[in-house]
């Protein structure tokens, strides 16, 4: 194995993703959703930040501030990486639970939340992987 020369190390240093967390969270066998400013439906969550002491406590703090909810992070479901309008995200998803509030509401973030069923999802502009992670999630990991 060779050592990479500086142009190879400035352009692997250069290949680094962005990390989201994301949580299956949900009731009675209906996953909260939200729509994002560009018209897909994705699961809550976000960026991790340089305070945030873990990605579950990166999640449990998009979390409330997306939808207001305190979530109990639970295991790692799944992982995937997507290409968001050109830019590669390592998404991390894990299962997650919360108790159901009477009405789902969002931050500005988002322009709507939903509770829906996961064969709603089937024919909803949101990534594959959102929907491999929810059946990972639901399946019991």
């Amino acid at each position: 194995m060779t050592t990479p020369g500086p142009m190879e190390a400035a352009a692997m240093a250069g290949a680094r993703w962005p990390v989201s967390v994301k949580g299956v969270l949900g009731w009675d066998g209906r996953i909260v959703v939200l729509r994002n400013h560009r018209g897909e439906w994705e699961l809550p969550g976000g960026r991790l930040e340089s305070a945030d002491k873990s990605p579950q406590d990166a999640l449990r703090r998009e979390i409330n501030e997306e939808i207001g909810l305190d979530a109990e992070i639970g295991p790692l479901v799944d992982s995937w990486i997507y290409d968001v309008e050109g830019k590669l995200v390592l998404i991390l998803t894990y299962a997650c639970e919360a108790p159901q509030p009477e009405a789902l509401s969002h931050s500005d973030e988002h322009t709507d939340v939903r509770l829906v069923t996961p064969a709603e999802l089937a024919d909803a502009p949101i990534p594959s992987g959102y929907l491999s992670s929810v059946e990972t999630a639901l399946a019991g990991c």
